[in-house]
């Protein structure tokens, strides 16, 4: 194989790396793709800068390494932010084992709240989530107290004996929207 091949070979292998620590992070692969890793850190030292005449070959080698070295740095801030559980996508889980090892005392976002405001406090969390928003500062008691400061108010601007309120994603961030509810 030549130059272009191996370049062509390196940035392929590149994007499914990408894929697959973007998949590590999001939890639907169990184990960090090391040997794809070992894979591109060896095909990004196998042609050195002064080996290749080209120029505009010499440009897409450097700027995939540099991408490369970019991602790699990302990758290890990650990897070292989920091994001190301090990951958001870790903590949360850390969060539901500690719930479900502590015999079932209450934490102060597990306050009580009507079925509704259980049920937006859920789609709300996991609307966040999907956003890559923090949720440590949103608690039940929160969304049960908005909608309840809220319902009297839209009901009598709305003229309506009750209010829907449902999760949306408006510009990537998730709001709660109230309807008349007929």
């Amino acid at each position: 194989m030549g130059i272009p091949e191996d370049i062509a070979r390196f940035e392929q292998d590149l994007g499914e790396l990408i894929i697959k620590y973007e998949q590590y992070f999001l939890g639907l692969e169990k184990r960090e793709p090391l040997k794809l890793l070992q894979a591109v850190e060896k095909a990004s030292r196998k042609h050195t800068p002064a080996n290749i005449v080209n120029t505009m070959h010499k440009f897409k080698y450097n700027t995939l390494i540099a991408r490369f070295n970019s991602y790699r740095q990302h990758w290890n801030r990650i990897v070292r932010l989920m091994e001190e559980g301090k990951y958001s996508r870790d903590q949360f889980k850390m969060k539901l084992h500690q719930q479900g090892g502590d015999n079932g005392r209450h934490h102060p976002h597990e306050a009580e709240g009507s079925p509704e405001a259980e049920r937006l406090y859920q789609q709300y969390i996991e609307a966040r989530k999907a956003c890559h928003l923090p949720t440590g500062t949103i608690t039940l008691d929160l969304i049960s107290s908005t909608i309840a400061k809220q319902k009297p108010l839209l009901t009598e601007k709305y003229h309506c004996e009750q209010v829907e309120f449902r999760v949306v994603i408006e510009d990537g961030k998730p709001k709660i929207k109230a309807r008349p509810k007929k």
